[in-house]
């Protein structure tokens, strides 16, 4: 089993936006299998009071989508680690087709997150996937495509002096 320091070790996320805790299957360049536990203490948390029960409140549907991108990410990147993006390269999502939130996901719930290389071609990739709980099957990803720019090509591009 992988843990968090070597996740970290691939990908540039912490705390609080780093959403993966443990990878329990890696086929380099195929497959990853990587777990999320969801607690009461998520962020999305805070805010519903002391008076509130958060095991009522359903994760937040785009923080499920994040979570399982950023297992998408440490896929494609895991023999090309990039745990710094202010000296190295930004993924950017190019693209979701086919994403489908099939059921929720509470506090208390430990999300599987599979995810299978479909292409790599230079610095880009197209990867799909699911993430169950319990064997239930609450989201889908038909195809989810990124790319990998050098940082100083996005800092160029937002100072406005390449096009």
């Amino acid at each position: 089993m992988i843990g968090i320091a070597e996740i970290k070790r691939i990908i540039p996320h912490r705390y609080p936006v780093l959403m993966l805790d443990r990878v329990a299957e890696l086929e380099p360049g195929r497959a990853l299998v990587a777990h999320k536990a969801i607690t009461g203490r998520e962020p999305c948390y805070a805010a519903i009071g002391d008076d509130a029960e958060p095991a009522q409140y359903a994760f937040p549907a785009g923080q499920l989508m994040e979570s399982w991108a950023q297992a998408a990410v440490l896929l494609v990147r895991w023999q090309t680690p990039n745990p710094d993006v202010r000296t190295g390269f930004v993924e950017l999502l190019s693209g979701i087709r086919n994403a489908s939130l099939l059921g929720q996901v509470f506090p208390g719930d430990v999300v599987e997150h599979r995810v299978e290389l479909v292409r790599a071609v230079d610095d880009a990739a197209v990867v799909t996937g699911s993430s169950v709980v319990d064997g239930r099957l609450v989201l889908r990803v038909g195809s989810f495509t990124m790319a990998r720019r050098g940082i100083e090509v996005l800092a160029a591009a937002a100072d406005g002096s390449e096009g």
